[in-house]
């Protein structure tokens, strides 16, 4: 029986994305987005993509949570940065929906209504403005995911999945090593395979992660260890010269200084509810 309900509901699901895809204005409002994000932007109107729902949340990123502006799609979850809210975005990132898992936060503080979103690409924790709002988008990125997954005849793993950062707040000491401190002069640096903060010395070797990258990463030493010991991984040589320390760089997350174009708009972005397109 309850097979059989699950069954329906997908078929309705189906349906309903089957709807927005053949319908004009889902065509127009793609385009937008389009425009919004510019020339910088990829291509988003593809044949059978439809924009299911849109709105802001509060992405915790390397050094403080931050707005961000998200799309979701019935195969993509794309966001970026403001620039000008509802008019324009940048740092643009795409991810494809059939790898993302979803996996609930707790409350902390004030940062409330939060949960992972979990990808071979990249994985992050993002806070809604409400708990209503926190279920909207949850249920919505779920039902797309089932879906595709149910289209396409397959199944997720977690092999591959990228970690979620540990914040450079929560670390003073390398969480290698637990000696090293950070400073002005001795940056913090994230491992790509675990993501604890750690040190230069505790993370100046490199691995080629191909599902987070086409170049080695910077990885632990005790991830190095691991990787090194299993015959599935790829080797990559030591680049030590190359200090890419804030190289552990997310766009979205470092270089919102390089954008001169921020507009007072953009300084009280209002609380970002979920608009529902279905």
């Amino acid at each position: 029986m309850a097979d059989s309900i699950h069954s329906g509901s997908t078929f309705q699901n189906v349906k309903m994305v089957d709807r927005l895809v053949q319908s004009e204005a889902n065509g127009r409002r793609i385009a937008y987005v389009e425009q919004c994000f510019g020339a910088s932007g990829q291509p988003l109107n593809v044949p059978g993509r439809a924009l299911v729902g849109e709105g802001v949340l509060t992405k915790m990123c390397r050094k403080k949570p931050k707005p961000r502006q998200f799309f979701l799609f019935n195969d993509i979850l794309v966001y970026g940065n403001i620039v000008i809210n509802r008019k324009k975005y940048n740092q643009q990132h795409v991810i494809s929906l059939e790898d993302v898992k979803l996996e609930d936060v707790q409350d902390e503080g004030t940062l409330r209504n939060g949960w992972k979103l979990i990808s071979p690409s990249k994985s992050f924790v993002v806070y809604a403005a409400t708990s209503t709002e926190k279920h909207q988008w949850m249920s919505h990125i779920k039902k797309c995911v089932d879906d595709l997954l149910i289209k396409q005849g397959k199944t997720q793993n977690t092999e591959n999945d990228s970690p979620v950062w540990v914040p450079d707040s929560e670390a003073t000491l390398c969480m290698h090593c637990k000696k090293s401190q950070f400073t002005l002069i001795n940056r913090r640096h994230h491992c790509r395979k675990c993501g604890i903060v750690v040190c230069k010395d505790c993370s100046s070797n490199k691995w080629l992660l191909p599902q987070q990258a086409s170049k080695p990463l910077r990885v632990c030493l005790t991830c190095y260890q691991t990787l090194s010991d299993t015959k599935l991984a790829v080797p990559a040589p030591n680049t030590h010269a190359i200090d890419d320390s804030s190289g552990d760089s997310s766009t979205d997350d470092d270089e919102e200084s390089a954008n001169q174009e921020v507009n007072e708009e953009n300084k009280l972005i209002p609380e970002g509810q979920f608009k529902s397109y279905d």
